[in-house]
């Protein structure tokens, strides 16, 4: 954990450099961090403050408070994508829209098992409306359907298929198993604890796609 304090000059006192970017950092990192893990009934400023090492007066300076520092992390997770999910394809070549979407679809499995902020936000997408949610849930949204487009390129969809609603379908499904992953190590029986269920898990995703796109 980060301990970067700034500290004011008191009088006698030799003043110290102060590092903004540095406690910016920390205080950043913390809210992240503590929101990850306590959701937004831990999320406040005296804890946010305590965890980055720093004056409390400082998130307010940097960040405006929390509803500022909810802010810095929607805007942190529109690169979410971009960070979590590579824009190559492994030496794939993408040749059809069912390859795009197979692909997508086990880089987005994997991403949210990957960042337990990312699986709790899917999760607070169905049990909480409140705009902080909305804010953090439409960014990363927003830049899932960049990523998809920038990668769709030219590839189109098999006639037919509503496109839509079948990758929300498919999104929804990868977002449930990983949470219930999380939550019981299972779901409806399938076990979702090992690398070897979770290798069945991507067999069957892959088989959907291609049963749908092709």
């Amino acid at each position: 954990m980060l301990q970067i304090a700034e500290t004011t000059q008191t009088q006698g006192a030799v003043p110290k450099p102060r590092n903004r970017a540095g406690t910016e950092r920390a205080i950043f990192v913390a809210a992240r961090d503590l929101l990850a893990e306590e959701g937004f009934q831990g999320f406040g400023i005296n804890a946010v403050a305590r965890r980055a090492g720093c004056d409390k007066q400082l998130i307010y300076r940097y960040y405006g408070g929390l509803d500022g520092l909810v802010e810095a992390i929607g805007t942190d997770l529109g690169s979410w994508v971009q960070d979590r999910i590579p824009q190559d394809t492994g030496g794939m070549f993408l040749l059809t829209y069912g390859d795009l979407m197979e692909k997508l679809s086990i880089y987005f499995m994997e991403a949210l098992r990957d960042d337990p902020l990312v699986c709790k936000i899917v999760a607070w997408e169905v049990s909480q409306d409140t705009p902080q949610v909305r804010r953090l849930s439409e960014a990363r949204m927003k830049a899932l359907g960049k990523w998809l487009e920038h990668m769709r390129g030219s590839l189109t969809p098999p006639k037919g298929v509503d496109t839509v609603t079948t990758n929300a379908l498919i999104f929804a499904s990868i977002q449930h198993l990983v949470i219930s992953a999380s939550v019981s190590g299972q779901f409806a029986g399938v076990a979702l604890k090992t690398k070897k269920d979770w290798e069945k898990v991507e067999a069957a995703v892959k088989r959907l796609v291609r049963a749908i796109y092709g």
